[in-house]
């Protein structure tokens, strides 16, 4: 009996390294324990928190439990992405908008020749970069979707449990997933489809959105996988 290839279309490609990458990663969380998610590889670690004892000046949630979050800046691997943004219309006023830094930082960025520093950012536990894809992922599904109007700040309830996120954060991946399987050709190339105020996302095509959205998961989920196998190698083995 014959079966079906691979789709080969646009939205194809991406639907098939999306679920790929679920799969991949669905079967590298299982077992998270609460000790492991909350755990800091190093002092001075980004984690979900409670409120007051936050350690970053903008950490947010709408509730007891908060996710760390700094200062407004643009990071040195971004720079490449700002002098795209500004080559292609953006002005500086609204690159500054989109990364809540000054007029001043953005010229800096452009003006900028050779190679930037690496930049010196703190490591986080794999709560936060759970956390964060979690909050991505809600505010791009509310701002393409949805209704279109709630801060994607506010959408997630972040906790200390590890099984509870995982249940809400696979519950919001299928749901992205699943409205993402509808788009069509024309949306795939529509400017502004998804309007979620946190990037570029309102003046790129939504299929670049899509290609950003299936990096940042493959990305951080590859993180979490090493910080898992960190865990299990200070622990003698032991999850």
């Amino acid at each position: 009996m014959e079966t079906e290839g691979p789709r080969t279309d646009r939205l194809g490609v991406l639907l098939h390294q999306f679920d790929q990458a679920r799969e991949m990663a669905h079967v590298r969380l299982k077992g998270l324990g609460d000790a492991e998610y909350l755990w800091e590889p190093a002092p001075g670690s980004w984690s979900v928190r409670r409120r007051d004892e936050a350690l970053t000046p903008r950490a947010y949630g709408p509730g007891e439990w908060v996710i760390d979050k700094g200062a407004a800046d643009i990071p040195a691997n971004e720079y490449a992405e700002i002098a795209r943004q500004a080559a292609g219309g953006m002005t500086v006023a609204k690159i500054a908008e989109d990364w809540s830094v000054s007029v001043e930082r953005v010229e800096q960025v452009l003006a900028h020749t050779g190679e930037p520093e690496p930049d010196e950012v703190p490591l986080t536990t794999i709560a936060w970069r759970l956390g964060h894809l979690h909050s991505c992922f809600a505010g791009q599904w509310e701002w393409t979707f949805g209704e279109r109007r709630h801060d994607p700040h506010l959408l997630v309830d972040f906790t200390p449990s590890a099984a509870l996120e995982l249940d809400r954060f696979w519950a919001l991946v299928d749901r992205w997933r699943e409205s993402v399987g509808t788009v069509t050709e024309e949306q795939l190339d529509t400017v502004g489809f998804s309007q979620y105020p946190y990037g570029s996302d309102p003046d790129d095509p939504f299929i670049t959105v899509l290609a950003g959205a299936n990096l940042e998961f493959i990305h951080h989920m590859a993180e979490i996988a090493l910080l898992r196998d960190l865990w299990r190698a200070r622990s003698g083995g032991r999850r």
